[in-house]
């Protein structure tokens, strides 16, 4: 609990045996409620893994839903068990759980709706080890994205965020895709409905065992991410109407 706040930290896990009691190890018990992992219909031993090192909550997708089903999942059970502050934490350990408490006391002091953990404030990415393309296309999409909606964020790429209980209930998350775009069509919700977003410096590590997409699924998902940039831009114009801004029936 932080401040009677029931704080819940969801883990969209696929293949990651290799990694997860690594970044579970550094979860901070003390102040976390509920730890709750998906696994994503892995080929490894990541379910077994994750209930034998104590985690509180493990839920099996027993067919691959894509990282957005995966998170969807994550979500509506928190949710369920009455979560007021939600941090979604990759455990592929690339991504430190030392700043949880941070993006907690922000959100729980009622400083800002949403939190993310971004690579690119300092020089966390590059020392990380991020490739210098992933990080030109970042910065790249992260510009055209700022112009786009009219927002100024250092990244939207992260995989490190934190939610109110609020913005979860508000956005409609489940109308949202089931592969990695998930990601950005949520932060154009969020800044669709005017939530403040804050940001903290994380740094980041970049090793064989952290998941990485592909050459040819980054071009995917950078497309789908100016996608999703041009119809924030042309619905706040209304130019277009999209269910994706549709407020969540819940």
């Amino acid at each position: 609990m932080y401040k009677g706040k029931k704080v819940v930290v969801v883990l969209p896990a696929y293949n990651a045996a290799l990694t997860l009691e690594q970044t579970y190890r550094e979860i901070p018990l003390e102040l976390v409620d509920e730890v709750i992992l998906c696994d994503d219909a892995s080929r490894d031993n990541t379910p077994e893994l994750a209930k034998r090192i104590g985690i509180t909550e493990v839920l099996v997708h027993e067919q691959n839903k894509g990282y957005g089903g995966n998170q969807k999942t994550l979500y509506n059970r928190a949710l369920e068990l009455g979560a007021d502050i939600v941090i979604m934490l990759h455990p592929d350990y690339q991504y430190t759980p030392r700043l949880i408490p941070a993006m907690v006391n922000i959100i729980g002091d009622g400083l800002y709706d949403v939190v993310l953990g971004s690579r690119i404030l300092g020089t966390g990415a590059l020392k990380g080890g991020m490739p210098m393309y992933k990080y030109i296309a970042n910065r790249f999409l992260t510009f055209a994205q700022n112009l786009l909606v009219n927002h100024k964020l250092s990244e939207y790429h992260t995989g490190y965020r934190a939610f109110s209980r609020e913005v979860l209930e508000t956005i409609n998350f489940n109308q949202n895709s089931d592969d990695f775009v998930f990601d950005n069509e949520m932060l154009s919700q969020i800044i669709y409905a005017d939530f403040g977003i804050a940001e903290v410096t994380c740094p980041t590590r970049y090793f064989e065992e952290a998941s990485s997409i592909n050459f040819s699924r980054s071009v995917k998902y950078g497309l789908g991410v100016l996608r999703v940039s041009l119809t924030h831009f042309l619905q706040k114009r209304g130019l277009t109407r999209s269910h994706l801004y549709d407020r969540s029936k819940r």
